[in-house]
């Protein structure tokens, strides 16, 4: 009997063979098959939910038998129980493949491409760019003179340009003949000089006279996402923006949970090292290509990324950096060929930059918004918060500027949320609950209509995401459905039958069409996920605040493409930032975006971050003993001890208590309170 398996996932069609006893997220996994998960392989959050088929398939000229995969475990029959496995679904990290298969992953379980929301935000650009067109005309070869090519370019740029000891790569080699006879010694050079003391270097040479401008690629590269803007190099002017889903999340939604991986699988690192660059990669084309830019105009990108995906990138093992002291390989900017990290075909000596990292848990792209926000500059006192998956926090002024940043999880993507699901098309992202008759009202993403609209109906309605908990667990606290514990109460206590039993807890229900549709709900458990991704934010925070000696900030930035949508109300709602007028809280987009495209634009810009990151201060939020009083405090919805005293301008949180004693009374008494 033959030790391995054929398996076919559909919809995809991938296929290949696997060891018998491989679990089939394993197998996914190796086959390049987007099949979600979240936990770990745990069997927690079940979004890798795969519908087996049985019986015979003759388009795959197999037979699969009842015992192709193995039976229902303990892990299996327990999550069945408390929230139910539809028929014939199995849990693809628990499953393992016994037989030739064929596996059905359903769009639920898919890492389905979401709305990628890093659109690049209107920015005027001081444009000195590395990179430059030089119009030189070359002297020939001649029997007399027997230098190279490449010398007399060189010469040729030295003597017109002032540009001296030019370098190329062999790849930039290849193609100086070619391009020196078409356009009869007269060419356009695309030459990078970094300003920083290296040679000048030449990155690609154009026949002729080159009318058309240079580009650049600015990509922030994120654990969720990837986000990338196609730049022109004479103006700064973004000619495409796009994203995609980074595929290393089949490894792990967040980021530890990637260095577990590495760990623990020979060859991991070098797996999702592979999926990055070849995201890259595609990400690149589809820029090009939406923009109707050749690829070889294209000769510089800069990249901001987290210290894990900036070793992963690189290929640089990230095992030390998921234990202290959270050494980094390296962390100063680096100045890379681009195809030494997947960014192909492009021009044939473009060039990548890496800002520099701050330190082991801040990175890249902390410092990109740094230099995009600039709180250096500012006499007031900004906290700057890049909300995400691992959110990083900048707290400064002229007198100094502070860093750190805290692990919030993936909840506030929408991960670990019951309905949850990322910002695509159907996600709930905003909601308003009536305090009086607690009916929800509700807007999805594809939709600019209420529920409560006669335009709402399409897209079918799927879950909810990051922003739309946010605010249907601020709802609930505002209409007294949630207590300050954070404690939903029942449907006597609160006076709505939408809040109903979940075992020993509740739950309350947005909307529920079973069982045709989906049922959207805030449980219990998503309650206590968001306290804590809320808790571990303020708690940094208000380190930062501490480490300054200050008690309360004068402005406060929400970075980041989740940070865009977040409704400023309903964030200090919840305790996720200080309290804070609330036309002081604004904004900043995708400012990890912005400053990748001022480093693209800018040697200046590049110059001032690299000096910037060596002041900055660097808190090292998990071995503060403070880190945990902060922590816990903020477990309250929105603070246990500290007061709230512009919120309480203009919300009113009942005073209500639903911990709840033998005879099920809570606590009724209201009262305005910050």
């Amino acid at each position: 009997m033959s030790d391995d398996a054929w398996v076919i996932f559909t919809p995809s069609g991938k296929r290949g063979r696997v060891a018998k006893g491989t679990p089939v997220l394993a197998a996914a996994r190796a086959l390049g098959v987007d099949l979600d998960s979240v936990c770990g392989g745990r069997g927690i959050c079940s979004k890798c939910q795969v519908a087996p088929g049985y019986g015979e398939f003759p388009k795959h000229g197999l037979h699969v038998g009842a015992e192709a995969l193995s039976p229902v475990n303990a892990v299996e029959e327990r999550y069945d129980r408390i929230r139910g496995l539809k028929p014939g679904r199995r849990l693809g990290c628990q499953a393992c493949i016994q037989g030739d298969v064929v596996i059905d992953v359903p769009a639920e379980s898919q890492v389905h491409r979401q709305v990628i929301r890093k659109s690049a935000s209107e920015r005027v650009m001081e444009m000195d760019p590395a990179t430059r067109p030089l119009y030189v005309d070359v002297a020939e070869p001649s029997m007399h003179e027997p230098s190279g090519d490449f010398e007399r370019l060189s010469a040729a740029l030295q003597s017109q340009w002032q540009v001296k000891g030019l370098q190329a790569d062999l790849a930039v080699l290849a193609t100086l003949q070619t391009a020196l006879r078409k356009g009869g010694w007269k060419v356009t050079a695309a030459v990078q000089e970094p300003g920083d003391g290296t040679a000048p270097r030449l990155l690609a040479l154009y026949p002729g006279y080159r009318e058309a401008p240079l580009y650049g690629l600015a990509i922030d590269l994120g654990s969720t996402t990837i986000a990338g803007h196609l730049v022109a190099l004479d103006d700064g002017s973004v000619c495409a923006s796009s994203g995609l889903m980074n595929p290393q999340i089949r490894f792990g939604e967040d980021l530890m949970s990637r260095v577990s991986y590495a760990m623990m699988n020979p060859g991991g690192a070098a797996e999702m090292t592979a999926a990055v660059r070849a995201a890259m990669a595609g990400l690149a084309a589809t820029l090009t290509e939406e923009a109707g830019v050749e690829p070889e105009a294209v000769v510089e990108a800069v990249v901001v990324c987290n210290p894990v995906m900036h070793h992963l990138l690189l290929g640089l093992d990230p095992v030390e950096l998921g234990q202290a002291p959270f050494a980094l390989a390296c962390g100063a900017s680096l100045n890379l060929a681009a195809a030494e990290i997947g960014l192909a075909p492009l021009a044939p000596g473009a060039r990548a930059y890496l800002l520099p990292l701050i330190a082991g848990h801040v990175g890249a792209d902390c410092a990109a918004v740094a230099l995009s926000e600039a709180p250096e500059t500012r006499d007031d006192l900004s906290l700057i918060v890049d909300v995400g998956t691992n959110a990083e926090i900048l707290l400064g002024n002229r007198s100094r500027v502070l860093a750190c940043s805290s692990p919030t999880g993936p909840a506030f993507e929408g991960a670990q949320i019951s309905s949850g699901q990322r910002a695509a098309p159907g996600a709930i992202e905003r909601i308003e609950i009536d305090p009086v008759t607690k009916e929800p009202r509700f807007r999805i993403i594809g939709n600019a209509h209420w529920s409560d609209e006669p335009g709402f109906g399409t897209p079918t309605i799927t879950g909810i995401c990051g922003s739309g908990i946010i605010e249907a667990v601020a709802e609930m606290r505002i209409a007294g459905l949630l207590d300050a514990s954070g404690l939903i109460g029942s449907a006597d206590q609160v006076g709505s039958a939408r809040c109903v039993p979940m075992g020993r807890t509740q739950e309350y229900v947005i909307h529920d069409a079973a069982p045709e549709g989906p049922r959207v709900t805030v449980t219990q458990g998503d309650i206590r996920a968001i306290q804590l991704a809320k808790s571990a934010l303020y708690a940094g925070a208000r380190l930062l605040m501490d480490e300054m000696g200050v008690d309360k900030v004068d402005r406060v930035v929400l970075a980041g493409a989740f940070g865009a949508h977040i409704s400023p109300k309903h964030a200090m709602v919840l305790g996720m930032i200080p309290d804070v007028p609330l036309e002081a809280v604004t904004s900043a987009g995708n400012a990890a975006g912005t400053g990748a495209r001022m480093a693209l634009c800018s040697r200046a810009a590049r110059r001032s971050i690299e000096a910037q990151v060596t002041r900055i201060v660097k808190i090292e939020t998990a071995i503060e003993p403070r880190f945990q009083e902060h922590f816990v405090a903020a477990n309250a919805i929105p603070h246990a001890t500290a007061p709230f005293p512009e919120l309480a301008k203009i919300v009113s949180l009942p005073d209500v208590s639903f911990n709840a004693g033998p005879t099920g009374e809570g606590g009724g008494r209201r009262r305005r309170r910050g």
